[in-house]
């Protein structure tokens, strides 16, 4: 059964999500991965099959479908 780890609610809806992760200093977006979504607070999360097929899709032998350029702002 479904529990949201930030507002606790029950309810989620399985959508795919786009994820950026920080590999090695360097942002890497991961897109339509399949997830638990809350319904009130919208926070992803990913099943274990999941998390560790994205593991091995960024550090294994998976090349990116396409790179983007990123605008960095410093909020500082």
């Amino acid at each position: 059964m479904f529990e949201c780890n930030v507002c606790g609610s029950k309810e989620a809806v399985r959508k795919p999500v786009s994820q950026v992760f920080d590999v090695d200093g360097k942002p890497v977006l991961v897109e339509n991965i399949p997830a638990l979504v809350c319904a009130r607070c919208g926070e992803a999360t990913f099943d274990l099959e999941v998390g560790e097929k994205i593991r091995m899709m960024i550090h294994g032998e998976s090349k990116p479908v396409r790179s983007i350029a990123v605008d960095v702002f410093d909020y500082a």
